[in-house]
C-alpha cells in the first residue's frame, strides 16, 4: 500500500498553481479515487498546447467535451473539429443517470446538467455557417507544399500568384487559378515569358494534373467568397462564457489530403492574422482536433514541415492546440515534444507491436512512485486517464491516474430541429452562407481572349495579276524588307495588347476558411 497522505501532498503541491484553474478531477490511487487530491487544469499554460491519447470507446471525446466546457466557463472561446460528428450535443443540456451520479459521487461534486453558447460550423454550408478562403489568400507556399511541388513548379505558382497581382486578376477559387494557369501554357507564353522569364510546358501541365487531382478530393469547396474572418472564431457570448465552435468534417475522413489542407491553412491563417501576446493570464482561442491522426497520414515532408513550424511558433499567439487520436505515436515526435499537457485514456495490448507502443508510451510520461505506467495503461477504466501537464515554470507536473469530470451538456448529437434552431439564431450564418460571385481572373480572362478572337488583325486584300507584280518588285528591295519587319513586330505587339489583362482589384482581408 502507499502512503495515501504524501500522496495527497504530492498532488495537491503539483497541481496548485498561480492564477485561475480548473477542476478537471480526482487522483485514483490503490484503486480508490481520492477527492482532495484535486487535478486541476492552469488556464495559463494551455498556450502550450496538448495531447488527448486513447484506444476506442476509453473516453477521449468525452474528455475533450468537458475540456471545452470548463474553458467556456472561464470566458475562453473554443474550436472543436468534430471528425465522427458526436460533438454537437455541447450545445444542449445533459441528464442525470446512476453511472453519472455514481462518478460525482466519488469526486464529491455537483453534477448540474447545462448547456454551452454554441456554433455549428461547416465546409459545404449544410447545416452550418460555410467556412471559405480565396486562393489569393491562401498564397503560393501552402498551394506548393500541399500540390507537392518541386523548385521549378513552385517557381511557376509564385510567378501566376505574382502575375495576377500585377494584372490585378482577382483568385478566388480554383477554377480561377485553373484558367490562368492554361493560359500561362498557351495563349498568353509570349507575353508573360517577356516580363517574367521562361516558362516551362511540361511543368504547368504537371501542375494543371495536381491541380485536379486536389479537386477531385472535393477542394472547390474550399474555396471561393465570402471568406471567413478568423475574428469570430474568438467571441464571448452575451452571458460572458466563451463561445464553442463545432466544425463537422464527418465526410472528410476519407480524404486525409483534403483535411491537411485546410488545416494547415486555418493553422496559417490564425498565426498570420494574431498578433504577438505573450504570456496571457488565458489563451484567446483554444482547438481541439479529433481523429488528429488525418492531419498527417499521407502528408508530405514538408507539410509536416510546416505544420510542425506553425505548432511551435502560434502559442506565442495565444492559441492553444489539443490534438486527439488513439496512439500518441500517430503525432510526429517534433509535434509530441511541444505538448505540454498529455490526457493518456487506456491502450489495449493485442499484439507484439501493440506491446511495444505502450512501452514507448510509458517512456514518455515522468517516473512515479505510486504507478507502474506500462501496466497501468491497459487497466484504465472508461472516464479514467492518466495525467500530466506543465506548470507556470516550464516543469511537468506528478504523474496522476485521474477520475476525470463527466460533460455536463448532452453526450449525444442535436435532433435536426435543434440544428435548425441554432442556425436560425446565429448572425454568422446571414454574414457567409450567401453565395458571392465576384469578377474574378476567369471570367476578365475569358473576355480578353473571347474580345481578341472576335476582332483579329485585318487581313491583307487580295491583289491582281498586276498588283501582285508590282509588290514583288517593291519588296525585292533591302529597305522595303526592314521596313516590313519593322510593321511586323508592331502588328504582333498590337495583337498582345489586344490580350492586356486587367480588372478590379481585389480587396484584402483577414481570412481562412
Amino acid at each position: 500500500m502507499s502512503d495515501k497522505n504524501k500522496f495527497i501532498e504530492d498532488i495537491k503541491n503539483g497541481y496548485s498553481f498561480k492564477g485561475e484553474s480548473v477542476k478537471i478531477g480526482a487522483a485514483i490511487l490503490d484503486g480508490e479515487v481520492v477527492p482532495e487530491a484535486g487535478i486541476y487544469l492552469p488556464l495559463k499554460t494551455l498556450n502550450r498546447h496538448g495531447l488527448i491519447a486513447g484506444a476506442t470507446g476509453t473516453g477521449k471525446t468525452k474528455t475533450l467535451q468537458t475540456i471545452s466546457e470548463f474553458l467556456s466557463d472561464a470566458s475562453v472561446p473554443v474550436m472543436l473539429m468534430d471528425i465522427k460528428g458526436d460533438l454537437s450535443g455541447i450545445a444542449a443540456a445533459g441528464s442525470v443517470n446512476d453511472k453519472l451520479t455514481e462518478r460525482y459521487q466519488k469526486l464529491q461534486l455537483d453534477y448540474k446538467p447545462e448547456a454551452f453558447p454554441s456554433e455549428l460550423l461547416s465546409l459545404t454550408g449544410k447545416d452550418g455557417v460555410r467556412l471559405r478562403a480565396t486562393v489569393s489568400e491562401f498564397g503560393p507556399v501552402l498551394l506548393n507544399k500541399i500540390l507537392g511541388l518541386n523548385d521549378t513548379q513552385g517557381g511557376i505558382v509564385a510567378l501566376i500568384f505574382k502575375y495576377c497581382d500585377d494584372q490585378k486578376l482577382p483568385l478566388l477559387n480554383l477554377k480561377d487559378f485553373i484558367k490562368v494557369l492554361q493560359y500561362v501554357g498557351n495563349e498568353g507564353k509570349a507575353e508573360i515569358e517577356r516580363e517574367y522569364g521562361k516558362i516551362s510546358t511540361t511543368s504547368t501541365g504537371t501542375i494543371l494534373r495536381k491541380v485536379i487531382e486536389l479537386q477531385q478530393q472535393g477542394a472547390d469547396i474550399f474555396f471561393g467568397e465570402r471568406s471567413f474572418e478568423v475574428a469570430d472564431l474568438m467571441r464571448i457570448s452575451e452571458d460572458g462564457r466563451g463561445m464553442i465552435n463545432i466544425l463537422r468534417v464527418t465526410d472528410l475522413q476519407d480524404r486525409p489530403k483534403l483535411f491537411s489542407t485546410f488545416m494547415l491553412q486555418l493553422l496559417a491563417e490564425l498565426y498570420a492574422s494574431s498578433p504577438e501576446e505573450g504570456d496571457l493570464d488565458k489563451p484567446k482561442l483554444v482547438m481541439f482536433i479529433d481523429e488528429a491522426h488525418l492531419i498527417f497520414q499521407e502528408a508530405s515532408s514538408d507539410l509536416l514541415e510546416q505544420i510542425e513550424t506553425i505548432i511551435k511558433l502560434i502559442r506565442s499567439k495565444g492559441i492553444g492546440i489539443f490534438f486527439c487520436t488513439q496512439n500518441p505515436m500517430d503525432v510526429p515526435a517534433a509535434v509530441l515534444g511541444q505538448l505540454g499537457l498529455k490526457v493518456q485514456h487506456a491502450l489495449r495490448a493485442f499484439t507484439a507491436a501493440d506491446r511495444k507502443v505502450i512501452k514507448q508510451t510509458a517512456e514518455n510520461y515522468p517516473e512515479t512512485d505510486y504507478y507502474k505506467t506500462e501496466d497501468l495503461i491497459t487497466q484504465l477504466g472508461i472516464g479514467e486517464a492518466l495525467v500530466t501537464m506543465l506548470n507556470e515554470k516550464g516543469i511537468p507536473t506528478p504523474l496522476a491516474h485521474t477520475m476525470l469530470c463527466s460533460p455536463r451538456s448532452r453526450m449525444d448529437v442535436l435532433t435536426a430541429g435543434e440544428i435548425s434552431n441554432i442556425l436560425n439564431q446565429s448572425k454568422l450564418v446571414e454574414k457567409y452562407n450567401k453565395e458571392v460571385d465576384s469578377k474574378s481572373a476567369y471570367e476578365i480572362l475569358t473576355e480578353k481572349l473571347n474580345e481578341a478572337a472576335e476582332n483579329p488583325p485585318p487581313e491583307t486584300r487580295k491583289n491582281t495579276k498586276e498588283e501582285l507584280t508590282t509588290f514583288e518588285k517593291i519588296t525585292s528591295n533591302t529597305v522595303v524588307k526592314s521596313m516590313a519587319r519593322t510593321a511586323g513586330k508592331s502588328i504582333v505587339r498590337s495583337l498582345l495588347g489586344a490580350l492586356g489583362l486587367g480588372g478590379k482589384t481585389s480587396r484584402k482581408k483577414t481570412s481562412w476558411f
